[in-house]
């Protein structure tokens, strides 16, 4: 299996509308924390932006956002609400460096095989600028596996997933559990991270 699992995207392709309409993007408790930590005016990358709407929200602030979508589906979404193009990217394509002051991924690096996690947290490492902010949330467990809707999960613990992020040496990794929902409205563990290069 790649970054490009066909099942997960499937889904995405077929429940793009639905998904999208459905979505208000991350709590913005969240959002607001992680933007707090950039300066005014940050350049930020949004990666698995879903419909757009935390996209639509930095931008609304005055924020130089790059959005992306693994699913060009999902990505149409996105341009839908944000009246301007959505670039569909996979997570391994990733290739600049010291590009941004932030990176928000809000439940979409969840779905990256786990023999391929680390080397995408290296890209991302990679184009951030020294200093710069990273946000991932992930669903908890123990090992890889699919949800009901056939979707792809790397479901980490909170120490194995530390020990992807280990390799980079980040200036520092926050971690928080918490519990929440998602599309399948089903109660989850989730993970949240706040790193800075």
């Amino acid at each position: 299996m790649n970054s490009r699992d066909p099942v997960t995207l499937d889904f995405y392709a077929k429940e793009a509308e639905t998904y999208a309409s459905r979505s208000s993007g991350s709590k913005a408790g969240r959002l607001d924390d992680f933007l707090a930590l950039l300066p005014q005016r940050a350049k930020i990358l949004e990666l698995g932006c879903g419909g757009g709407h935390d996209s639509y929200r930095m931008l609304s602030r005055g924020y130089d956002v790059t959005t992306t979508d693994g699913s060009p589906e999902m990505a149409r979404q996105a341009e839908t609400l944000l009246q301007r193009p959505v670039a569909v990217l996979a997570f391994d394509q990733l290739c600049e460096t010291r590009m941004y002051d932030g990176v928000w991924a809000n439940a979409c690096l969840l779905h990256t095989p786990r023999p391929e996690l680390s080397g995408v947290i290296s890209r991302i490492h990679d184009a951030l600028k020294p200093g710069g902010i990273f946000y991932a949330s992930f669903k908890a467990g123990t090992a890889e596996g699919r949800d009901g809707l056939h979707r792809y999960y790397n479901y980490p613990s909170p120490d194995w997933l530390l020990a992807q992020y280990a390799p980079c040496g980040w200036e520092r990794v926050d971690l928080e559990e918490a519990s929440g929902g998602g599309y399948d409205e089903l109660e989850t563990a989730w993970l949240h991270l706040t790193a800075m290069r």
